[in-house]
């Protein structure tokens, strides 16, 4: 019986790496497809945090947070914030820069 628990926490483990891995690549869809709308240079991408929640209308879903970095002048380097609901995003923060 403990071999079935031992293969449901495995099959677990291994859903939770692809469903990050989808999860990034959304993200930095989201974030390259601003970036290109705001003309900004899209530089790279890492996941802050991730973590459950849950609400009456939505259900259970996965937060995610995310910070990206893009350059405006092409000089300097400024940092963003994109948050997803799931797969769906929910907000993107940017700092004030200079174009």
């Amino acid at each position: 019986m403990e071999n079935i628990y031992l293969l449901l926490i495995v099959c677990l483990i291994f859903w939770y790496f692809i469903y990050l891995r989808k999860v990034a690549e959304t993200a930095r869809f989201h974030a390259q497809k601003y970036c290109e709308k705001e003309d900004l240079q899209f530089i790279a991408i890492a996941r802050i945090s991730n973590r459950l929640n849950f609400t009456k209308r939505s259900g259970l879903y996965w937060v995610t947070k995310f910070e990206f970095e893009f350059s405006g002048d092409g000089v300097s380097q400024y940092q963003g914030v994109i948050t997803l609901d799931g797969y769906k995003l929910r907000d993107i923060f940017l700092p004030p820069y200079r174009f």
